[in-house]
């Protein structure tokens, strides 16, 4: 069963890796809704001045430092880290959790496909903490309403646990 979990998973963020679209979210304080507007992904070197002043335009905290080994300016912006931890309500049927798994997949999918979370995945340990996602977003208050939309969420059977962190930007994982 893990492995055919983890099978899933794996092939659920391959297919979303490779159809990635750029949006941004608008948060409306009035009633704790989000419209996206459609970004146009545009594959053009933009300057650090340039990159900078998108980021901070956007509403994202960044700062920045001078490598020492490369003598580059390196872009740091703070992402969000949500932990997905086991809930307080797991006594859904084998059906009902498996409906739930495939709303969650889905879920996760359309925040990669959005543009909303750079990379989730389950852990491979049975312990409470049940998996991570990192969301790509302005501000806690969006990452946190965008994790609670998950649908294993909203059922109790997993809860979330959000930080800041701090990341390069551009960086890839090895």
């Amino acid at each position: 069963m893990k492995k055919n979990y983890l099978i899933l998973c794996i092939g659920a963020l391959s297919l979303f890796t490779s159809c990635k679209n750029e949006t941004k979210p608008n948060e409306d304080s009035s009633d704790n809704t989000f419209t996206f507007e459609e970004k146009p992904v545009i594959a053009t070197e933009k300057s650090i001045a340039q990159l900078k002043e998108e980021l901070t335009g956007d509403g994202f905290e960044i700062f920045d430092y001078v490598d020492p080994d490369s003598g580059d300016t390196v872009i740091m912006q703070q992402y969000f880290m949500a932990f997905l931890k086991t809930g307080p309500n797991r006594s859904q049927s084998k059906k009902e959790a498996q409906q739930l798994q495939e709303e969650h997949l889905a879920h996760l999918g359309s925040m990669y496909a959005q543009g909303f979370a750079d990379i989730s995945g389950p852990f491979g340990d049975e312990g409470e903490i049940r998996g991570i996602t990192i969301y790509n977003v302005p501000t806690l208050k969006i990452a946190d309403s965008l994790a609670n939309m998950d649908p294993m969420v909203k059922a109790g059977r997993l809860v979330i646990e959000m930080h800041p962190w701090w990341a390069a930007k551009g960086f890839k994982l090895r």
